[in-house]
C-alpha cells in the first residue's frame, strides 16, 4: 500500500473515532461501487450521513474541504443512490457531511465538521 493511501486510511481512522465520540453509529467504512466510494456512513437520531473525509497534513495547498469539487459531490451522489438502491428499507432522512482533518505530524489532529453540504 503507497503512503498516500496509509495517510488517507489513516484519516478514516481518526473520523470514526471522532464520529464514535459524538454519539454516532458507524454503519459502514470505504463502500464502493461501480459509481463511486463513500467513505463513511454513519446514524444519528434517525438521521444517516455520508461522510467524504479529507485529510491534509498541512495547509500548504489548502484547507481539506476545499477538495471538495462539483465533480466530487456528483460522483459521491450517484455512490449513495447506488447504496440506498441496495437498500431493503432505505433511509427516510440522509444528508452528505464533510469532515477535513489536519492532521500535522507532532500535533493533535483538528477537526471541521461540515454539516449536510448540499
Amino acid at each position: 500500500m503507497d503512503q498516500r493511501r496509509k495517510f488517507g486510511n489513516r484519516g478514516e481512522d481518526l473520523a470514526a473515532v471522532f464520529f464514535i465520540s459524538k454519539g454516532f453509529e458507524i454503519v459502514e467504512r470505504n463502500w464502493n461501487c461501480r459509481a463511486g466510494e463513500i467513505d463513511l456512513i454513519c446514524k444519528k437520531r434517525g438521521v444517516t450521513h455520508f461522510v467524504e473525509v479529507k485529510t491534509r497534513r498541512s495547509l500548504v495547498y489548502g484547507y481539506p474541504e476545499e477538495a471538495i469539487t462539483p465533480t466530487k459531490l456528483r460522483h459521491l451522489r450517484r455512490a449513495i443512490e447506488a447504496y440506498l438502491a441496495s437498500l431493503r428499507c432505505p433511509p427516510a432522512r440522509y444528508q452528505i457531511d464533510v469532515l477535513a482533518i489536519i492532521a500535522e505530524s507532532g500535533k493533535a489532529p483538528e477537526f471541521r465538521y461540515i454539516e449536510n453540504v448540499e
